[in-house]
């Protein structure tokens, strides 16, 4: 128990004075301390010189170079992808543009072929038509020819039965049919 009193009668000593130290300098500042603390300074220095050296550093340039051959491997990958893209879009155009001229090349061949087909059937109903035209000319011509000859005989009968009401006696027929022939070449 002494030891115990004798450090209670040191600290009472050393604080005595509103708790300050009484007799040195802070420790690490002490001139006698500077040997040792440059001492542990090199050995920590060394140690942690050759912890980084050994094991960090060489890990953290793993990770840089498998970054830096990824990001290599993305962009080659990007530039044969847009290369692939590229060399499918000019494909794509290609064949849009030969797909165009195709429709094109169909579509005036359809119009050439329906054309030919409307001609031939429009000359085909102009030739029907033609003939029925031709036949119903004839038609008339015939009613025509036919009912002049009704004419002449309905002009002779009317002349006669005038001729009959004015006169009062039955005309000349002879004379009436000569009458209608020179009104006919007049």
């Amino acid at each position: 128990m002494a030891t115990t009193a004798e450090s209670n009668e040191v600290h009472t000593g050393t604080v005595a004075e509103g708790g300050a130290h009484q007799g040195g300098a802070f420790p690490p500042f002490d001139a006698a301390n500077f040997a040792p603390q440059l001492i542990w300074l090199a050995i920590v220095f060394g140690a942690l010189y050759l912890l980084m050296s050994r094991v960090a550093l060489p890990r953290v340039a793993d990770i840089l170079e498998t970054r830096r051959a990824k990001i290599a491997k993305d962009v080659d990958d990007a530039n044969a992808m847009q290369k692939t893209a590229e060399e499918a879009g000019v494909s794509y155009q290609k064949s849009l543009s030969d797909a165009r001229a195709n429709a094109q090349a169909l579509g005036q061949a359809q119009r050439d072929r329906l054309a030919a087909e409307s001609d031939a059937a429009r000359k085909t109903h102009e030739g029907a038509l033609n003939a029925k035209l031709a036949a119903a000319e004839a038609s008339i011509a015939a009613s025509k020819a036919k009912a002049m000859e009704s004419v002449d005989g309905i002009a002779h009968d009317a002349a006669s039965t005038i001729v009959q009401q004015i006169l009062g006696k039955a005309a000349n027929g002879e004379a009436i049919s000569q009458a209608i022939a020179a009104l006919k070449n007049h």
